[in-house]
């Protein structure tokens, strides 16, 4: 088996519904200009608040790897 290089980057993915919903937005996103995506890990999960300290936004931060080829 042939060995492999893989670079890992954050992202933070929001949505105004769920942290799940956050946490693919991001996948999704990183997903239209990195080729093979490996791996998604969720490091953190945090809410936006507004004035009024109602959620405005959930927030998921990830650590996402795919194959480097440079």
């Amino acid at each position: 088996m042939a060995e492999s290089v893989y670079k890992v980057i954050e992202l933070i993915g929001t949505s105004k519904d769920s942290w799940e919903k956050a946490a693919a937005a991001a996948v999704d996103r990183a997903g239209k200009s990195l080729r093979d995506l490996r791996v998604a890990e969720v490091v953190l999960l945090d809410l936006q608040l507004d004035a009024a300290g109602k959620v405005e936004a959930y927030r998921a931060k990830l650590k996402i790897s795919f194959k480097f080829e440079g």
